[in-house]
């Protein structure tokens, strides 16, 4: 990987905390998907006219990606309504590297070294550290529903990552590919809300418009650097180095959101960031 390529995955990885922190602290999450999807289609829509249609290969994988971004995304409020930021977005974020990294080997042919290996089993410690030591329901028991919801998002993450560096390597453009992605995948929690709350959605958007719609823009920049480094480098260490946002959202939810962190778990999450940085290293 390029210095290029890394600056422009770290800072997406900052930007990623960033807008789900936006989210998370909008209380009705349907409402803070509505207008970041929102935000994230009109994105879409004006990048559109101005960028390349992607090549026909590329259109199964955006089809195919539209569909586990809105899982992805009705699985992510789910985790956030259950738990608290500074534990859900680590898990999910953390789980996404592991299972990337097997998927390349299978579909893409990238298959790890010894490095990346000793990388998967450090930061797979590290997630279960995360996981059990819970800052939600009694004592210091896990809450298991926020739990497997949060590793649910991760599988989520982990497949369209996949499917995306397919297909934006099929399309022949980045920017169309992610216009067009942002596109497709935005539109579906807003159709929802429309249908369920019909009415009374304006009313519910209004106060938090803009908020939101900054998330939605911060969507789309922090993914399209994610997808124009994976035209030029392999998926798992992108997908390693993208996870340093687990370090960001947990001091997000320590400083913004008075999450309790913990001495156990700022080491469960600091092992997860050594087993990515072992695998970034392989790659």
């Amino acid at each position: 990987m390029t210095p290029l390529v890394v600056v422009a995955v770290l800072i997406a990885a900052v930007t990623h905390a960033s807008w789900n922190a936006i989210a998370h602290g909008i209380r009705d999450q349907l409402i803070a998907f509505t207008l970041v999807g929102g935000g994230g289609a009109l994105c879409g829509l004006v990048m559109a006219v101005f960028t390349p249609l992607p090549a026909a290969a590329a259109w199964p994988f955006l089809l195919g990606s539209a569909v586990l971004h809105v899982v992805y995304q009705a699985l992510l409020m789910q985790s956030f309504r259950l738990g608290e930021f500074g534990q859900m977005y680590p898990i999910a974020r953390g789980t996404a590297p592991l299972v990337v990294t097997v998927l390349a080997a299978v579909f893409v042919g990238e298959i790890p070294d010894r490095w990346a290996l000793a990388g998967v089993a450090l930061a797979s410690a590290g997630l279960v550290g995360v996981a059990l030591w819970g800052i939600r329901g009694s004592g210091s028991r896990p809450h298991w529903p926020a739990i497997l919801a949060a590793l649910a998002t991760g599988l989520a993450i982990a497949s369209y990552t996949t499917v995306d560096g397919l297909g934006v390597r099929a399309s022949g453009t980045s920017l169309g590919y992610i216009a067009w992605l942002m596109l497709l995948e935005g539109l579906a929690i807003p159709a929802y809300a429309l249908a369920t709350r019909r009415r009374e959605l304006l009313v519910q958007l209004r106060p938090i418009a803009l908020r939101g719609l900054a998330g939605g823009i911060l969507s789309v920049f922090a993914y399209g650097l994610v997808l124009w480094a994976q035209t030029r480098a392999p998926l798992a260490p992108i997908a390693a180095l993208r996870e340093s946002s687990i370090i960001v959202g947990a001091a997000i939810g320590a400083l913004f959101f008075k999450e309790r962190f913990g001495a156990p778990r700022i080491a469960a999450a600091g092992l997860m960031v050594v087993g990515i940085g072992l695998m970034l290293h392989a790659g």
